[in-house]
């Protein structure tokens, strides 16, 4: 079990949904009514922010376990995870997170997570619906109608950003957990 002590919601979605671009244009509408965010995106390859002419990479690859890199506008850490391990775990990644500037994390993947999510759906891509496997789907935003749309899940306008923010902010008034477990699907 996985736990949070503020609220969590996910996006999941296949390639090529979008989610990313809902994102950049959801973060500016959410902080403009007061909520305070934190991102987490998970990368399904590998990247690296630091480069060899860099002093940060020379410094990193002479043998530190972490590196900082601190300006007055910024902080970056770099940690290089262990080559053995397989998958990141989520509650490792959360464990990063500075909880008492945040009210909200939002995460792009870890879908496989038990954990608030909403599902963007885009009929086009011609991918199907999660929500039926993925029990802990709040709603669904798509482009166009469902053909067989869920009796128990609001369904949103994907083109309409500030109906997902407004359904975001409801959300968070009326949930009543003081601590968010988060289950790994078995």
């Amino acid at each position: 079990m996985i736990e949070c002590p503020i609220p969590i919601i996910g996006f999941c979605a296949f390639s090529g949904t979008g989610k990313t671009t809902v994102l950049t244009q959801l973060i500016p509408l959410l902080k403009s009514s007061g909520i305070r965010l934190g991102v987490i995106k998970h990368a399904h390859h590998d990247f690296d922010i630091d480069h060899p002419q860099k002093d940060s990479y020379k410094l990193r690859h002479a043998g530190t376990e972490q590196m900082l890199i601190v300006s007055d506008k910024c902080l970056a850490i770099i940690k290089d995870l262990k080559p053995e391990k397989k998958g990141i775990n989520l509650q490792d990644v959360l464990n990063e997170m500075d909880y008492n500037f945040l009210d909200l994390i939002l995460i792009e993947g870890f879908k496989y997570y038990n954990f608030p999510k909403i599902e963007l759906h885009r009929p086009l891509i011609k991918a199907p619906l999660l929500f039926p496997n993925d029990k802990s789907v709040i709603a669904i935003a798509t482009d166009s109608e469902l053909t067989t749309p869920p009796d128990h899940l609001p369904v949103l306008d994907l083109n309409n950003i500030h109906e997902i923010s407004s359904f975001i902010q409801h959300y968070l008034k009326r949930s009543a957990c003081s601590n968010y477990k988060i289950e790994l699907y078995g």
